[in-house]
């Protein structure tokens, strides 16, 4: 192992893998300190209003919103150290003498690339097992203590299993009861059953709903039998409480069993939420790749050297950034809104910049 790695990596790969490494580790503390600062302030009613402790928000919200932010940041604080180091190393022509010693550019890039390698295997590891916990701790922390509002879906229609369907017309999450309820059961495209209750409540110590002067009516082709308001009924159903939180960061809590799981559920349910879900899974896989498309692209805008210094470069670099953080909001809302496929839309920043990287890679100065 030693003498394959001594083979293809030469000083000069060591000594701008220490930079980049070096720059891109400590450029993330400002960005947490900063971001830490402003949510403090931002939130401190919160925290007072529902009485939260010192240990809660330090080892629940903060070991949440931390390990969230430094990896959402990650491709696009990996580019600005790429920037921020390889602009400083052109303006003091370290540059010109490695590509003057018959090194081609791409061979100029492998340093690079070996250190992006390294920060998408952690990233994709974070995404894909660490993010998924930490994030279930601040998600928790953030709708226990108000951050979100007491937000709940109303008129619920799902589906149970291939003969069951249930309407819920609205629901009290306090109380855990939902409001004109009706559930439906068919053989094929035949209503054969149908219950209607003005309400339900979930037994959370039994795991169970109860359905309060309910009404049923059994169908049997032109035979119809009802029986009236009925005192109470407990029965099981794959419905729960969390069905009708209205909560935007769920899916972000999840693990991948989970959210598989769930997409299983969703494709059967049809609760609309299916989009969602797979535009999360798939974007675990794919944000990883973020770190070798945007190295790509700030080597090849930061290797030349230009007057004025860092500067000009660093401003390049943070209108990408800029641009990278739409182009992957506008994902999202493609997936959601539109027909595009979930993983195409996931897909979609990598691809767009990654054409852009090459087109600058051809541009750029060797």
């Amino acid at each position: 192992m030693k003498d394959f790695v001594g083979k293809y990596l030469k000083i000069i790969d060591w000594y701008i893998i220490k930079k980049y490494t070096g720059t891109f580790v400590f450029t993330p503390v400002i960005f947490i300190v900063i971001s830490v600062v402003f949510d403090i302030s931002e939130h401190l009613d919160n925290f007072l209003s529902h009485h939260a402790t010192i240990f809660e928000i330090a080892f629940k919200y903060y070991a949440g919103f931390i390990p969230f932010y430094i990896n959402l940041l990650s491709p696009l604080i990996n580019f600005l150290a790429v920037i921020f180091f390889t602009a400083k190393m052109a303006n003091q022509t370290e540059i010109v003498p490695i590509l003057s010693g018959k090194a081609s550019f791409n061979r100029f890039l492998r340093p690079y690339f070996v250190s992006a390698t390294l920060i998408f295997l952690v990233s994709l590891f974070a995404n894909l097992y660490l993010i998924p916990y930490t994030n279930k701790l601040k998600v928790d922390f953030e709708n226990s203590h108000g951050f979100n509002g007491d937000q709940v879906k109303n008129s619920v229609h799902l589906k149970l299993d291939e003969h069951t369907y249930v309407y819920v017309d609205s629901y009290d999450n306090l109380s855990r009861t939902g409001y004109q309820f009706v559930l439906e059961k068919f053989d094929g495209d035949k209503l054969r059953e149908k219950i209607d209750a003005p309400t339900i409540t979930y037994d959370s110590l039994k795991k169970k709903w109860q359905i309060k002067d309910y009404t049923v009516r059994y169908i049997n082709g032109l035979r119809e039998r009802l029986r009236f308001h009925m005192p109470q009924k407990d029965t099981v159903l794959d419905l729960y409480p969390a069905d009708f939180e209205a909560h935007d960061n769920v899916y972000s809590a999840m693990s991948l069993r989970d959210l598989n799981k769930n997409i299983t559920k969703e494709k059967i349910r049809g609760a609309g939420n299916l989009r969602d879900m797979q535009y999360e899974k798939w974007r675990r896989f794919l944000y990883p790749f973020a770190s070798f498309v945007l190295t790509l692209i700030g080597v090849s805008i930061s290797s030349g050297k230009v007057r004025g210094g860092i500067g000009l470069p660093l401003g390049i670099g943070l209108f990408l950034c800029f641009a990278y953080i739409v182009v992957d909001k506008f994902a999202l809302v493609f997936a959601i809104k539109s027909g595009l496929s979930p993983w195409i839309a996931a897909a979609l920043p990598n691809t767009l910049f990654g054409i852009l990287g090459c087109y600058l890679l051809y541009k750029a100065p060797k």
